[in-house]
């Protein structure tokens, strides 16, 4: 038999890195504090679109860095948040090109990654498993997976998979009971 924590940890690959750890107990509101890989994933992001390597990301680069950590932004909102975190050396200069250092960068991600809703996220992961758009992960949705993360599973190993989950028995995961294996949760 599948261990619950494999099966979680399996289909939690199909979760981007920074995605908040879903917990069904909106009663307890406690300040969001990123993860040390959380913030390794922001530094990477920022280096690696740092494209002149001066320490500053300008509106085109902060933009394509939001978007590899997860958030499509519109140009009216980067600019907004440009202006709002830009380093004040800058402004002193009159530079017409806005800049924002790492800092500025990591407070911005923080705040963003603090707003995601947990339950959207995994809908949102729900729909990669998803890949037929037929609202159920089949057993080839998650072969498929497994391939492309080079996850070494038998056909069998798998199925254990869905049926260890299948409240239903339909041979499939519906997006409640997938919500139920992100959460822990068999209440679902």
């Amino acid at each position: 038999m599948i261990s619950r924590g494999k099966t979680s940890d399996f289909l939690s690959s199909g979760l981007s890195k920074n995605s908040p750890k879903l917990s069904m107990n909106s009663n307890t509101k406690q300040k969001f504090k990123l993860s040390e890989e959380q913030k390794q994933e922001i530094k990477e992001a920022f280096d690696l679109f740092d494209m002149d390597k001066d320490g500053n990301l300008d509106s085109h680069e902060f933009k394509v860095a939001m978007r590899a950590l997860g958030f499509d932004v519109k140009k009216e909102e980067v600019l907004r948040l440009m202006r709002e975190y830009m380093d004040e050396r800058f402004m002193e200069d009159n530079r017409q090109t806005l800049l924002i250092n790492y800092d500025s960068f990591l407070q911005i991600m923080t705040s963003k990654m603090s707003e995601r809703d947990p339950l959207e996220e995994v809908k949102k992961a729900f729909k990669l498993f998803d890949e037929d758009n037929k609202g159920k992960i089949t057993l080839k949705n998650l072969k498929k997976i497994a391939r492309e993360i080079g996850e070494n599973m038998s056909e069998e190993e798998l199925q254990a998979m869905i049926d260890e989950f299948d409240l239903d028995q339909d041979g499939e995961i519906n997006e409640n009971e997938f919500i139920a294996i992100m959460s822990n949760n068999d209440d679902f």
